[in-house]
């Protein structure tokens, strides 16, 4: 045991999903640990530990003023996934305190998913199945015209951070080309990881299938609109597992609506979802309720990096697992929380 303390108050997950016995051990092994699990921690117990906390986990609020009362904090890590606005940046990088995120552990899980929703929404398996269960089945498929395979499509990604480097490996043995427009990548880069940078207009106008995998930000609301969906090729599926605020929603709807084009669906503008949405009844897609990232076996994933980190961290050495706050861009994402 050391002298070090370490505040785990995880809300919205709870310390059963996230730090397994043997992880908890660890991290026991490395700090005195202050564990509360359910709701966020209060104020009392949040001002008793301040001013010996090497580390907050969770998503604590983190205000300027509490940080200056925080002398020995090294490091403050989100376990929803996202850099949220309960943290004061400039003040943790005017002090070198580490801001981090589980983000990477969330790429593989919402990777599978976005590819099993472009398969689906590209050979009509939802609708296949529908008809089946109602008795209006077509032997063989009937005509099919709808279906289209991946291989050899033109594939689109729009965002390439952690979701599309998890989604990239996914995509080339379909052996089509896979296209990028993402502002925050050098082309150099996006050209490293085997794709081809493009401008947003061309993305949406050569790719069969278009990933919206990009976080919103001060930049990107509404990015994707009328004009993009409407330059799609007919029969073309926008598969989004980002977050909704990087489309115009309306547009989306109409353009599913209208029969061009198909979408795949896992966040949505309003959640959970209204009983009454229209997109319940939504045609040409398929939908799914932020499920994405929802795989148990991921969430002690969180927990050993937590710990893999802070080891690294006290040792005096930089963190390797999780995905770190840069100042350049965090004040510009518009993450929302999740609970």
């Amino acid at each position: 045991m050391t002298d070090a303390v370490v505040l785990v108050d995880p809300y919205p997950r709870t310390l059963a999903q996230i730090f397994d016995p043997d992880t908890r051990r660890r991290m026991a092994s490395l700090a005195e640990v202050v564990w509360h699990d359910g709701p966020p921690a209060p104020d009392d117990l949040v001002e008793d530990v301040l001013g010996a906390a090497v580390a907050v986990v969770g998503q604590t609020p983190l205000p300027r003023e509490r940080l200056l009362r925080a002398p020995q904090l090294r490091a403050v890590v989100n376990v929803e996934g996202n850099f949220l606005p309960n943290v004061d940046y400039e003040t943790c990088f005017a002090r070198g305190i580490h801001v981090l995120s589980a983000a990477p552990v969330f790429g593989p899980p919402v990777a599978e998913l976005a590819l099993g929703l472009a398969i689906a929404a590209a050979r009509d398996i939802p609708a296949a199945d529908a008809a089946i269960r109602t008795g209006r089945e077509e032997l063989f498929g009937g005509k099919n015209e709808r279906a289209f395979l991946l291989a050899g499509s033109t594939l689109g990604l729009l965002g390439c951070g952690t979701l599309g480097r998890a989604l990239l490996p996914l995509l080339r043995p379909f052996g089509g080309s896979v296209l990028v427009h993402d502002p925050w990548l050098q082309d150099a880069i996006v050209r490293d990881l085997g794709a081809e940078p493009v401008g947003l207009d061309e993305l949406f106008v050569r790719s069969r299938i278009v990933f919206v995998l990009a976080a919103p930000t001060t930049e990107n609301a509404g990015l994707v609109g009328r004009d993009q969906l409407g330059a799609m090729a007919a029969g073309a599926v926008v598969v989004l597992v980002s977050r909704s605020p990087v489309v115009d929603w309306d547009a989306l709807l109409d353009a599913a609506s209208s029969g061009r084009i198909r979408v795949a669906i896992d966040v949505f503008p309003e959640e959970p979802i209204p009983a009454d949405d229209v997109v319940r009844s939504l045609p040409n897609s398929v939908l799914s309720a932020h499920r994405a990232g929802n795989v148990p076996e991921i969430w002690p994933r969180i927990g050993r990096m937590v710990a893999d980190d802070l080891e690294w961290i006290l040792r005096g050495l930089p963190p390797q697992r999780l995905q770190a706050a840069r100042p350049e861009t965090v004040a510009r994402l518009r993450s929302r929380p999740i609970g």
